[in-house]
């Protein structure tokens, strides 16, 4: 499966998950994304945008202070 990454590290609040929304916009249905961020925030913020526009949160993960998140658009 391949993934497009959306490199948000360094970035505060909104702004990860604004970055994940518009990749998202731009894929493909069924496309998978993988938001890397380093705010905290995230953790809440990433599932509540997927659930609210109908895409799945297939992985969570967090490595050296970097969380991962893995997002499939629906379709």
């Amino acid at each position: 499966m391949s993934e497009l990454v959306v490199d948000a590290r360094g970035h505060h609040c909104p702004v990860p998950s604004l970055r994940l929304r518009r990749a998202l916009e731009d894929a493909a249905a069924g496309a998978c994304i993988r938001l890397l961020a380093t705010d905290p925030m995230a953790r809440i913020d990433v599932p509540h945008l997927a659930s609210s526009i109908g895409a799945e949160v297939l992985e969570i993960g967090e490595a050296e202070g970097v969380l991962s998140f893995l997002v499939q658009k629906s379709g």
